[in-house]
């Protein structure tokens, strides 16, 4: 009875709450970061973003773009590639805490986060030196300024591809099936854009072609496998050091 009593003044010890990214403010403010991010560079560049996605399909030969281009128009690209880097690691952040919730539970979410971001420069950082290395021995200057302008494109239409997929992720509790095959398909379609565009730029004939596809899955297929191992592996480093 005294027990009965006790518990009744201080009280019933409550269950904590699981981390879920829907309900941190850090997540909602950086997507709406992301989101006015995309207005105003819409509303700035839209000439000359859609400019680049019709470059991009019909390969015209023609000096760099970029040459064209006024130092502010280059300030919006960057941003645009910074925005697709944050909601590809928002993206990653969102599937990891679903399938390991100790994620959340031993590891600061803006910690995991800041990693992911990190790490998404990095890479992207790699496949620039790496273009750009191989574009100076096998190619013109010409032809790897192509190259590495379609590459640019793919990577601002995919940040506006990866907004909406980043709130149905977040806040519309999408089933981890559905996550992990509009990942694929996004991963898979954003390949085929980039083989069409190599064989477009680099390839005359069926040789050619052959071993182009060795040459793309080398740097294109083989990295992103890489990529996924050393998340785990940095997700185990943060579970046992945080």
């Amino acid at each position: 009875m005294i027990g009965l009593l006790l518990t009744w003044i201080a009280g019933f010890e409550g269950m904590p709450i699981p981390y879920s990214p829907k309900l941190d403010d850090g997540i909602t403010v950086l997507l709406l970061c992301c989101f006015f991010m995309s207005a105003y560079v819409l509303s700035r560049s839209r000439k000359f973003l859609v400019q680049l996605v019709k470059d991009f399909l019909l390969n015209r030969e023609r000096t760099s773009i970029f040459a064209a281009t006024t130092a502010t128009d280059m300030r919006y690209m960057l941003l645009l590639i910074l925005q697709t880097c944050v909601l590809a690691s928002v993206c990653t952040f969102n599937y990891f805490v679903d399938v390991r919730p100790e994620l959340g539970e031993h590891v600061s979410p803006y910690v995991l986060l800041g990693a992911y971001l990190v790490l998404a420069l990095l890479y992207l950082f790699w496949k620039w030196v790496t273009y750009s290395f191989l574009g100076w021995i096998f190619f013109d200057a010409s032809r790897t300024g192509l190259w590495m302008e379609s590459y640019s494109t793919l990577l601002y239409y995919l940040g506006f591809t990866l907004f909406p997929f980043a709130l149905f992720l977040v806040y519309f509790d999408l089933s981890l099936q559905a996550t992990v095959i509009i990942g694929l398909f996004l991963v898979f379609f954003t390949k085929i854009l980039m083989l069409y565009k190599w064989i477009k730029l680099f390839c005359g004939n069926l040789y050619g072609i052959l071993l182009l596809i060795l040459y793309f899955c080398a740097l294109e297929i083989i990295p992103c496998f890489i990529m996924y191992r050393g998340v785990l592996q940095l997700n185990d480093y943060l579970i046992i050091n945080f």
